[in-house]
């Protein structure tokens, strides 16, 4: 049973809680603690370097210390403090959509290479919280951009976010791409970080929490991503693009199947891989 802290002040409730969630073995302990007593009293994690002497109530302690527990528990510091960042902008996170990575950021990047004057349409499969397709929208305006997901309460969440964001997107309730009259009828880029976990992988507890809709997948990982390939030639223009989040163990055998196909091996690049059709 790990002892909670008693202290009163800022530095000393920081390093009782970095001490515990040290002990449980996550590496990130100090910014975690930073992050949730931060949190607790609405300000920055510079403010709490600068008032170490502060003193916190006892509500602020008891807050705080939930939040704590939750956290040694090895639930996502995202969907304790409700929020994380994508490409310098926070987005709203719940346990029902997966929270967003950073080698994820490796689509948009990639994406500002592929856009052009001709390129109109995108939408985002499986958006879960809407970083990619908003974050995308975002960077590229003039870009029509769809959200798609077969989680009613995952587009929900996306929703707020463009509304936070401000997004202007449509959302399309849908299964990977079957069949829809609120699809466009012509897609030029898609972008999909679908699930591609097996579930005999080793991962972190953390994981434990996010929605299992959203992390695993049949064949080894890869039956969302092969159906998908199947279903976007009928939405996608000769020549467009499908930008694809996958392990990197993964992607020697999505290029081999999608070039059976119709697809043409653009680039790899960290865990993203971008197909041409055509």
């Amino acid at each position: 049973m790990i002892k909670k802290s008693r202290g009163t002040i800022v530095e000393i409730w920081v390093r009782d809680a970095a001490e515990m969630l040290a002990s449980v073995g996550i590496s990130s302990a100090l910014l975690d603690a930073e992050i949730i007593l931060a949190h607790t009293l609405r300000k920055s994690r510079t403010w709490l370097h600068a008032h170490g002497d502060e003193q916190l109530s006892l509500r602020e302690r008891e807050i705080a210390s939930a939040r704590l527990d939750l956290r040694l528990d090895r639930t996502p510091i995202a969907y304790i403090i409700g929020h994380k960042e994508f490409y310098g902008r926070l987005f709203k996170v719940s346990p029902s959509v997966l929270v967003p990575r950073p080698e994820s950021e490796t689509i948009i990047e990639l994406l500002d290479n592929l856009c052009d004057g001709s390129t109109k349409t995108l939408v985002d499969v499986g958006t879960g919280s809407g970083c990619l397709g908003i974050t995308a929208k975002l960077e590229h305006p003039e870009l029509k951009v769809t959200l798609t997901d077969i989680s009613h309460h995952a587009l929900g969440i996306a929703e707020k976010n463009a509304e936070t964001l401000g997004a202007t997107i449509a959302i399309v309730k849908n299964d990977l791409l079957v069949p829809n009259p609120q699809l466009p009828p012509q897609i030029d880029i898609i972008l999909a970080n679908l699930p591609y976990v097996d579930h005999n992988w080793e991962r972190s507890p953390e994981t434990n929490y996010e929605p299992e809709l959203a992390l695993f997948a049949d064949k080894g990982g890869r039956a969302l991503i092969e159906r998908l390939l199947q279903e976007a030639p009928l939405y996608l223009v000769t020549g467009g693009i499908l930008l694809l989040e996958a392990d990197p163990e993964q992607h020697h055998g999505l290029i081999v199947h999608a070039t059976t196909l119709g697809y043409t091996h653009v680039v790899t690049e960290g865990y993203c891989v971008v197909l041409r059709l055509g």
